[in-house]
């Protein structure tokens, strides 16, 4: 049996962190010490490295999850159809309201037409918006023509080659799974990966879409879905009740958007998460300036703060961790700002639920587990779940307790490693899998002689869906 972490139930953060690898973590060494300094997910950026690279890195989580004694879920983030300009020589200085054709892998010095990766003249409508150099310079399309797209510049100033380029308006028409991204998905179906985020999102079709995808690989992986278009906010609802996860990728989403709406568009995502039971990822920025430095500013500090007060399921480090100069330190900075926020936050979220909510058996025992902790001032709940679904429902109403999940299946763990609260342990299925667990953590420290633990189990261990039973355990 693997080593069990043995922190002190009191130490418990509720708000989970993901922390990205690229070159600056790029170790088994380095793995280790950003799980063991607070990351509960491990991100593997596609758009970057190769198969052989991510694939040394998978092991590496595993091990260290093994010899920390501590699920970690591992995150295959895909590129999707990130468009960016091709290649030319220098910057490109740009006017207010100068007409500049875009062509598909134009050669600049021959034609003048800017060269871009991705043929956008398939997809993109006269008086559509077209930014380039990530919004740096904007162009309103005046027509397109012969695969070519004649626009007129808003702004002066300038581009260079392979920067982003973004089209807020344009809708891909379910087109966003690209054959890069196929290859990729067809890899990590071979590896041992928990989760895996589509980029670019814009309908829930782009869901249904990958889930075949994953079907037909046999692969058990969830779904992620990267909320940073301006129709993935359109379609907001219909794409989380298709997804398992949601992830507010605030550095498209600001550019495609107004960057004022994007608070308001990240509450409002996590509390239809909250609502749905999935999870909700805040990300992008969250401490962009310890890549270089060892402190954060103090509006970054107030970034994770207000994301956990409105009850985020987790905070993502991506350049931070796989670039930075201070990687561990990040994720130390960053589980310190969480654990004081969930400690002394005065105040809470609520949200208000739809009238289409559900009310049924599941729901019901989800609100007397609560009801009955809150009651008795519970140390801990502790939820036998299956396929996860019991943890996560509860989870969902941001308990101010630990969840502890016992589980008969590992990768099931590994995926409640980013769920709001939960901690998760695997045991064999059986009808005192919760009194063993609570036993085992007593003997551990992690739990005391005198706790009072809330339990939901079920009548049939190991068969999904069929929890009907509550306890109430002093230790």
């Amino acid at each position: 049996m693997s080593k069990e972490n043995t922190t002190p139930i009191q130490d418990y953060k509720r708000t989970k962190i993901i922390a990205t690898v690229g070159p600056s973590t790029h170790s088994a060494e380095a793995v280790k010490k950003l799980i063991n300094s607070g990351a509960n997910g491990i991100r593997l950026n596609f758009s970057h490295g190769d198969h052989e690279e991510h694939g040394e890195r998978i092991p590496w989580v595993r091990k260290a999850s093994k010899e920390l004694g501590k699920p970690v879920a591992i995150i295959q983030d895909l590129q999707g159809p990130k468009i960016r300009l091709g290649d030319f020589e220098g910057e490109i200085t740009l006017s207010k309201g100068q007409n500049i054709v875009l062509e598909y892998k134009a050669d600049y010095e021959a034609s003048g037409h800017i060269p871009v990766q991705y043929d956008i003249s398939k997809k993109i409508k006269r008086g559509e918006r077209l930014y380039m150099f990530d919004g740096k310079v904007r162009a309103t399309v005046s027509s397109v023509r012969d695969g070519k797209v004649y626009a007129t510049v808003e702004n002066s100033g300038y581009i260079v080659k392979r920067k982003g380029l973004n089209l807020p308006d344009t809708d891909f028409g379910g087109d966003i799974i690209t054959a890069k991204d196929k290859a990729d998905v067809a890899f990590g179906a071979t590896q041992d990966i928990d989760y895996v985020a589509l980029s670019f999102v814009q309908h829930a079709d782009d869901i249904k879409s990958l889930r075949r995808m994953l079907n037909n690989h046999n692969s058990k992986a969830k779904i992620i879905a990267k909320i940073e278009t301006n129709a993935a906010i359109e379609n907001i609802e219909s794409i989380i009740d298709e997804a398992d996860a949601i992830m507010v990728a605030r550095g498209d989403l600001a550019i495609e958007t107004l960057a004022e709406a994007v608070p308001i568009v990240q509450r409002n995502i996590i509390g239809l998460c909250r609502a749905k039971s999935k999870v909700s990822i805040v990300a992008t920025q969250m401490l962009a300036s310890m890549t270089s430095a060892p402190e954060p500013t103090r509006a970054e500090v107030s970034d994770i703060a207000t994301a956990v007060v409105v009850g985020a399921d987790c905070v993502m480090l991506s350049d931070e961790t796989a670039s930075g100069d201070y990687p561990v330190e990040a994720v130390q900075f960053m589980k310190r700002v969480v654990l004081y926020t969930e400690k002394n936050s005065p105040v809470e979220a609520v949200f208000k639920l739809g009238d289409d909510v559900v009310h049924d058996v599941k729901t019901a025992i989800t609100s007397a587990v609560l009801t009955l902790a809150n009651e008795i001032d519970a140390t801990a709940i502790v939820a036998e779940t299956k396929s996860g679904a019991t943890a996560l429902n509860i989870a969902a109403r941001r308990p101010s307790r630990p969840v502890i999940a016992v589980t008969s299946d590992q990768r099931v763990a590994n995926q409640l490693a980013l769920t709001y609260s939960v901690k998760s342990y695997v045991r064999r299925d059986s009808k005192t899998a919760a009194t063993k667990i609570t036993n085992f953590l007593v003997k551990s420290n992690v739990l005391s002689k005198g706790d009072t633990v809330v339990s939901a189990s079920g009548k049939y261990p190991g068969v999904v869906g069929s929890t009907d039973t509550i306890k109430v355990r002093v230790l």
